[in-house]
């Protein structure tokens, strides 16, 4: 668990506080207060809302506290909160699953559990899910503690409501940062989640994980190492798709295991593309996989691709973009003017855009240093750059 983190806002905005009874409306609230996020809860009756309730308890609570008398005079977000006579767990947490970054059930483990159970698809996807009981003693993460950030955010309930948090994953009571929260925490992308589980066994076992970071952006912590040679039981922060000798300086490189070698894939890559109007998904796609093959480089790396403004509604890049994960982005042709006599010069393209190039001065103006220089291939055009200076 990372101590220093926090839920931000973008974050807040997605929790889902579900509480099927009534009885935990004053927990209810204040979670979704502070969350800002959708609240869905069983009333009494169709007549009770949120409001005549809040009303009712400020009255009841006028002798209170400072504190508490405060809380109830808050204004609410209504529009976020869900009222049901008729509650349909199953059907609220099939909606919560799918578009919530984090929920919160005001509950026992057990309705939250067997409320969530048909809807899980992986720690990769599911969201952070923790429970209050409803005399809020205790806030307790049952799913995603780090992928997910339920860890996380079992901390930030704890402290709304005051209550203990509960939390149950093996590195993070070891104070061991696990593998996955190394990734969520760099912006780093897991190559295998059945490796950092590996990783993570061994880091319980109380052994030692060698970090090969090409970035130097991993603090070295406790159960952890920083290694120059790539060695089993490691992790290896890079780009590329495989081991290269020359580059990992590793002379046992062909005897290794590399089924217990984790990479955590930094996003760090400019694809600059040009083509002819009309070229084809299909053609582009075949194109882009061989040339990372070629040059050693993991396509879950790529984190644009660019291109001159005429491009914008290339269909063909677009959905490119859509299937790497990417975001797509275009330079106005003034702007490719002041970068494109560092590169090389085509005719066709001067004649027909007025520009001498596109793929290389694109990936300059990304802030990218160009690695691989234009390559050619059946009217399109590539260059692969990588950022210089990338979250």
């Amino acid at each position: 668990m990372n101590k220093d983190s926090s839920i931000d806002i973008e974050e807040k905005n997605m929790i889902s506080i579900i509480c099927p009874s009534p009885k935990g409306i004053d927990i209810a609230l204040k979670l979704q207060k502070y969350f800002s996020g959708r609240l869905y809860i069983k009333q009494a009756n169709k007549d009770s809302e949120i409001r005549n309730v809040t009303k009712l308890k400020n009255q009841k609570n006028e002798e209170n506290d400072l504190e508490t008398q405060e809380f109830h005079n808050e204004k609410f977000n209504y529009e976020e909160v869900n009222c049901y006579e008729k509650f349909n767990l199953n059907d609220i947490s099939k909606e919560t699953m799918k578009n919530s970054k984090g929920i919160i059930f005001i509950s026992s483990t057990g309705i939250a559990v067997r409320a969530i159970a048909q809807f899980l698809e992986g720690k990769d996807k599911d969201p952070g899910v923790v429970v209050v009981d409803l005399c809020g003693k205790y806030a307790i993460n049952i799913l995603s503690g780090h992928l997910g950030g339920g860890n996380d955010l079992t901390i930030e309930v704890s402290k709304v409501i005051n209550a203990k948090p509960i939390i149950t994953t093996a590195t993070d009571n070891l104070e061991i940062i696990a593998p996955d929260v190394i990734a969520k925490n760099n912006n780093l992308i897991i190559e295998d989640l059945k490796k950092a589980k590996y990783i993570s066994s061994l880091l319980v076992d109380g052994k030692i994980i060698g970090i090969k970071d090409e970035y130097n952006i991993v603090k070295i912590t406790n159960g952890y190492k920083k290694i120059e040679e790539l060695k089993e039981d490691s992790i290896w922060i890079t780009n590329n798709l495989s081991f290269n000798n020359d580059k990992l300086n590793c002379n046992n490189i062909n005897n290794l295991n590399y089924s217990k070698i984790l990479r955590l894939i930094k996003r760090d890559i400019v694809l600059g593309i040009g083509c002819r109007r009309g070229t084809s998904y299909e053609k582009l796609k075949e194109f882009i996989e061989s040339s990372l093959i070629k040059y050693n480089l993991d396509i879950r790396s790529v984190k644009y691709i660019v291109s001159v403004d005429v491009k914008k509604d290339e269909e063909g890049i677009i959905k490119l973009a859509q299937n790497i994960n990417c975001e797509f982005k275009t330079f106005e042709r003034c702007e490719i003017k002041t970068v494109q006599d560092k590169y090389e010069k085509s005719d066709f393209v001067l004649k027909t855009l007025g520009i001498t190039g596109v793929c290389e001065p694109c990936v300059d103006l990304m802030g990218a240093k160009v690695i691989i220089s234009k390559v050619k291939h059946e009217g399109m055009t590539l260059a692969i750059g990588v950022l210089l200076n990338v979250d």
